[in-house]
């Protein structure tokens, strides 16, 4: 691909992207409340997409040996315990992240 191509590949991404988040202002903006299902779908939503994050990062576990599943068990562990503690996203993120990261390679090699 060429320099323009590239150019004309980020206009359009940029175009799509500042239409998607235009699209809500534009159907419900001013006084017009949006209906109720999309304000209910609204509030469950950031719950369904962690919980799919979560099958996704856990769904290679093998059992044959520890190595295959002990250390995503230590690190969800700790993730979940760290936000339940502090109510902080990044910190649970970056410790779960860091941890497993030097177990995988320090610990079960």
């Amino acid at each position: 691909m060429t320099g323009s191509g590239y150019l004309i590949s980020i206009l359009i991404m940029a175009a799509v992207t500042i239409l998607l988040r235009a699209i809500p202002f534009l159907l419900f903006g001013g006084k017009r409340r949006p209906p109720a299902l999309i304000t209910h779908l609204s509030s469950l939503l950031p719950y369904a997409v962690m919980m799919m994050l979560v099958v996704y990062c856990l769904r290679n576990l093998s059992f044959t040996s520890a190595a295959g599943f002990v250390p995503e068990l230590i690190c969800t562990v700790l993730v979940v315990l760290l936000h339940l503690w502090k109510h902080n996203v990044i910190l649970s993120i970056v410790s779960g992240t860091v941890v497993y990261m030097l177990l995988v390679q320090m610990v079960f090699v």
